[in-house]
């Protein structure tokens, strides 16, 4: 007792000389609470263009960027275990938020110097001439920055709280509060703004997507959140550290699998459970302990695929909006920028099913307990993706049919101010008015095709590269061998013969301005979504006030048609599966385990998330599904059947009182104590009357002596 009203003294001593109080409150969280924002902003803005990034800059395909983005977000969900232990075993929190912070900034400086293409771009044409230096600089800057969030995310909360005492209750919930508050503000804010910095324009010889701007002001808001950390050093409470209980349970539990596997002859007993070989060497206090964590832990096994379908929301949903059209009027949304919807309907939907939904549900008469609403969540989730696969239907419909690796594109553009008569294999025969291309591509399996224009017809063979779309530009003059001067592959570049010019424009007019001297010519085209153009400047061109008339467009690819719009409802069911699977499933995993098993549990959970995204990653790379509508169908399917699983699992699960259980081991402990004590009592009274008896027995041996002598 005296030890632990010392301990006591001594903590409120350092608060009080330390952190000065403002409104109840340690001045020290606001620090905290600053912190938080700033790391959040950057991870989740960071985590917004990544996948855009992987497919447009380092130019990977849908699989392969999918894959390393949910390898990546595994990573940071199995780091919070080391950082955790590091934290309690070694460090302590305060130490291991401050050297796991600088890792983490090295990483974001290095994800956005990564995205730096001058720096490789010998040519200056905006492309890097050695991605390789991109490549592996980005796997670096992904490394550290998962091990930077992923170790400080089981330690600030608790450093947070840390700073609290005992009689500050109040005080404490309301910070825990503030701090969800800020990781959504700071989750809300960052997806709406790094994907603007990344439609923007940047470079020293070319102006590409400014992907660097995107990585780098996230890099600068981490570098704030450790600057603003640090400064407030000084009014912190600083616990030591004392042991991880992490490491306790597996030693208890490996001690029981040991001496289990010892004695696995039939000539030893059996016992109730296989953690009571344990009893050996530790506490059944802590065994029982252990074994309501197992159970709860044996409910997480079917969760991992509720996590599978979750986090594709920034990899596969996000590449379905590059497909779609994101023009709301006077608003134009990029595809990045959709994962917007989930913080917003989250800091909507928690409290309306506070406070409206489950006490309906309640008045009902329905016992919608939490492993109930666990299960209806993951439904929601199922659903989702079965919107999604409906969606992607639509898209697919719309987009372009490009070719095989054994097939071949050719599209035909009439340079002349003449009309034309082509005539291509199979007898097909199209007429081709001046200065305009034919509507669509002709796909052949042969690698060479014959192809006769004008009449009398001039006949040549056109050698064509297999999986490519090509164009073929036929001028004004058929001269000999005109084909090999005027011919270009155009699949989302412009070519005008030998040359060639690359747009990337939202969808929004757009003005260009040619020159020569003083001339000049206004010419304004409107871009969509998705679509490719080749813009035509004809030879007989001249400036003057109808100079734009001359100019043609010729639309290699349509534009997108499908909305984005059509995506809200599958971010509004995801949503609202994660508001009732993960918010619950944190209430209930806490409230069934003890209060010093909560790490273990929390551990735990983040280990679900993590083997969700390796699921991810392991049907990216070994399902290859051609069509992306039924990869959806299929998590949508497997998600369905987990739930089933799940709610069998749930209606066979006893609800404990952890409280009640350790309660009942305290008072069996303190009944044991007492009988130790008594059989000690008996034990001394009867050493005593023993030493009288032996006294009594040598005062008449010595009588005896006497009156004999």
């Amino acid at each position: 007792t005296n030890w632990f009203i010392q301990k006591k003294t001594k903590r409120l001593s350092n608060i009080s000389t330390k952190s000065k109080v403002v409104c109840g409150y340690p001045i020290s969280i606001f620090f905290i609470i600053v912190n938080e924002f700033c790391e959040r902003f950057s991870y989740y803005g960071m985590r917004a263009v990544l996948v855009l990034y992987f497919k447009y800059f380092l130019q990977w395909d849908d699989d392969l960027a999918t894959s390393i983005y949910h390898t990546f977000v595994a990573l940071c969900y199995l780091t919070p275990i080391l950082g955790a232990i590091v934290a309690d075993s070694w460090l302590g929190k305060f130490k291991t938020i401050i050297y796991l912070s600088v890792v983490y900034a090295i990483g974001q400086v290095a994800m956005a110097v990564s995205a730096m293409h001058d720096i490789t771009d010998s040519d200056r044409d905006g492309t890097p001439n050695n991605m390789t230096f991109h490549v592996v600089l980005s796997m670096v800057g992904l490394f550290l920055i998962a091990l930077g969030t992923g170790g400080i995310k089981p330690c600030v909360a608790a450093f947070g709280g840390d700073q609290f005492d005992d009689h500050q209750e109040r005080q404490r919930r309301t910070f825990f509060s503030v701090f969800y508050l800020c990781i959504n503000g700071g989750s809300l804010l960052s997806t709406i703004i790094t994907p603007i910095l990344r439609g923007q324009t940047c470079g020293i010889y070319s102006q590409q997507k400014c992907y660097s701007l995107a990585f780098g002001v996230p890099a600068a808001l981490m570098v704030v959140s450790l600057v603003v950390f640090i400064a407030g050093s000084g009014m912190y409470y600083k616990a030591k550290p004392e042991g991880n209980i992490m490491l306790s349970v597996c030693k208890c539990i490996g001690f029981a699998i040991k001496n289990r596997y010892r004695h696995r002859s039939k000539a030893y007993p059996k016992r109730k459970h296989w953690m009571d070989w344990a009893e050996e060497k530790y506490d059944r206090l802590l065994i029982a302990q252990i074994k309501m964590v197992l159970k709860v832990l044996f409910l997480y096994i079917p969760l991992p695929m509720f996590w599978t379908l979750f986090d594709q929301k920034g990899s596969r949903w996000t590449l379905q909006a590059t497909t779609m059209d994101g023009n709301f009027g006077q608003l134009v949304i990029q595809p990045d920028q959709m994962q917007t919807f989930n913080p917003i309907l989250i800091l909507t939907l928690v409290p309306i099913m506070e406070s409206v939904v489950y006490p309906l549900i309640k008045k009902c008469g329905f016992n919608f307990t939490p492993l109930k609403r666990m299960t209806v969540g993951m439904f929601l989730a199922a659903l989702a993706f079965v919107c999604a696969g409906v969606v992607q239907l639509q898209i697919d419909k719309t987009l372009p049919i490009f070719p095989s690796t054994s097939e071949s594109q050719l599209k035909l553009l009439n340079m002349g101010n003449n009309q034309l008569e082509v005539h291509l294999p199979n007898n097909f025969t199209v007429n081709l008015p001046p200065a305009q291309a034919s509507e669509e591509y002709f796909t052949y399996k042969e690698q060479e095709v014959s192809i006769s224009i004008g009449n009398p017809p001039v006949t040549e063979t056109v050698h064509l590269v297999k999986g490519q779309r090509q164009t073929l530009l036929i001028p004004p003059t058929i001269r000999e061998e005109w084909v090999k001067n005027c011919f270009a592959i155009s699949c989302n570049f412009m070519f005008v013969c030998t040359s060639k010019i690359s747009f990337d424009f939202l969808m929004t007019r757009h003005t260009f301005n040619l020159k020569s001297g003083s001339q000049s010519c206004e010419y304004t085209i409107k871009f969509g979504f998705g679509s490719s153009y080749t813009i035509f400047i004809p030879s007989t061109f001249t400036f003057g006030p109808n100079c734009q008339e001359s100019i043609t467009e010729v639309e290699e690819i349509k534009p997108n048609s499908i909305h984005m719009a059509l995506q809200i409802p599958q971010y509004f069911l995801i949503t609202a599966g994660e508001v009732m699977f993960s918010v619950t499933g944190l209430e209930f995993s806490y409230s069934q385990a003890p209060s010093n098993m909560k790490a273990v549990l929390q551990a735990g959970w983040l280990l679900t998330n993590s083997v969700g995204n390796f699921i991810v990653l392991i049907v990216a790379e070994i399902a290859k599904f051609p069509k992306k509508w039924a990869e959806f169908f299929l998590f949508a399917s497997l998600l369905v059947a987990v739930c089933v699983i799940f709610s069998i699992m749930a209606y066979f699960y006893t609800y404990i009182d952890p409280m009640e259980i350790e309660a009942q081991f305290s008072q069996e402990k303190d009944e044991d104590e007492e009988d130790e004590d008594e059989k000690d009592k008996m034990r001394k009274t009867e050493e005593q009357m023993v030493k009288r008896d032996s006294v009594k027995s040598n005062d008449s041996d010595n009588a005896f002596k006497l009156s004999k002598m």
